[in-house]
């Protein structure tokens, strides 16, 4: 049997080792916390995610902790008017399923929770990863080494084996940074707040917004263009008075939400071209290691969740060959992943129009593309992400 160690226990390794368990391939966690955790934060699973989630046997589990939100809506930054609107329906008839909104904390669990308990190891942070004939090796800050037919660097943006493979990136500020919250609902004052999925488009600036645990949390993502701050930690704090003072002038309903939260976090938006190559000998690597990705278009969870169904399928197809596996993999998977980072980047910019006339071209181009393609219910051509499924073995690359 191909053993598979998985460097990195987030989202996508996680989904990865369910995928692979459930092909009957050995796989093992490493990660390099004390425990399995994400910082507060929620998560966008569009239809293309929640298909692997339902292949892989948790998605009635994730509905179970999910958001509760019957419509997405597309809204000026100042009026509030709705540009687009779409149902949770419409999107389950034109791709199979509904997208769902959920803590991060709360999906790792689910994730973790379908697995042995034994797969996962906590406390190892791996330092190098080498390919090594007909095995690859791991060494972590501990000292100790693992072998395993293939490794798998799920490790994150700043990942371990993707520069142990292919040396250090070299990201590219945006000149775009972004403000995270998760605000209780109850401390909310005023009127009842906006729980529906929802993201507001104005000048220089998008923000997300969208429930968590039922109707309890309301989770919040801030985009705004500013070239002066570029530390790109996710969990640099800042204050509640600088959110409000930079979103002053949008709708008020927003700027009630932001006052309610107590904790804001603030990084800067880097870019990276998309790699060349993600595969070297035995070692490859998936999600943000492999292509990392701004978040203009919610897909960089969704992405790694297929990669992690794609690789079980390639290397259960090519069960007496992993590095033959390997390959179809990264055949099928970099071509579509390198084009969503391309897309997010223009998503970014689309979003962020300083040009009212620029953003009411936009607009009606998302109203247009609404009436003319009933299989685009948001109107900005997106079809192609929610109607793949990366659990099907008809995606492989030949």
């Amino acid at each position: 049997m191909t053993r598979v160690a998985i460097i990195g226990g987030g989202i996508g390794g996680l989904t990865a080792a369910n995928a692979l368990s459930r092909a009957g391939i050995e796989a093992a966690v490493y990660e390099a916390a004390a425990e399995l955790k994400e910082i507060g934060a929620g998560v966008a699973l569009h239809p293309n995610a929640m298909k692997v989630l339902r292949a892989i046997g948790v998605e009635d589990n994730v509905r179970t902790v999910a958001g509760r939100s019957h419509w997405q809506f597309i809204r000026n930054w100042r009026t509030g008017r709705v540009i687009a609107k779409t149902s949770r329906q419409q999107q389950a008839a034109s791709f199979g399923t509904e997208g769902a909104t959920v803590h991060r904390a709360d999906l790792l669990d689910v994730l973790a929770g379908a697995l042995p308990a034994e797969v996962v190891t906590l406390g190892k942070r791996c330092t190098v990863v080498r390919p090594d004939g007909d095995i690859a090796v791991a060494r972590f800050a501990d000292g100790s080494e693992i072998e395993a037919d293939i490794i798998v660097g799920a490790d994150g943006i700043h990942s371990t084996v993707r520069a142990s493979l292919f040396g250090p990136d070299a990201p590219r500020f945006t000149g775009k940074i972004c403000y995270r919250s998760v605000v209780p609902t109850g401390a909310v004052r005023g009127p009842w707040p906006y729980t529906e999925g929802a993201q507001w488009l104005g000048p220089h600036g998008t923000i997300v917004l969208y429930p968590l645990r039922g109707e309890d949390l309301i989770n919040v993502v801030c985009h705004y263009d500013d070239d002066s701050y570029r530390h790109e930690s996710w969990i640099a704090e800042c204050s509640r008075e600088e959110v409000l003072e930079r979103y002053a002038g949008w709708h008020e309903s927003l700027l009630r939400l932001f006052a309610a939260a107590d904790t804001w976090y603030k990084w800067a938006l880097y870019d990276r071209d998309p790699i060349p190559q993600w595969t070297q000998g035995r070692v490859t690597v998936l999600g943000d290691a492999a292509h990392p990705m701004l978040p203009y278009l919610g897909q960089g969870a969704c992405q790694a969740i297929e990669d992690g169904a794609v690789m079980a399928t390639a290397l259960s197809a090519e069960a007496s060959d992993p590095l033959t596996g390997l390959a179809r993999y990264e055949r099928t998977r970099r071509p579509r992943a390198s084009r969503v980072v391309l897309t997010a980047r223009e998503r970014g910019l689309s979003n962020h129009l300083p040009s009212p006339w620029a953003a009411w071209r936009r607009d009606l181009s998302i109203a247009w593309r609404r009436h003319v393609n009933r299989r685009d219910p948001e109107g900005r051509g997106g079809a192609w992400l929610a109607d793949y499924d990366a659990s099907s073995p008809d995606v492989l690359a030949d």
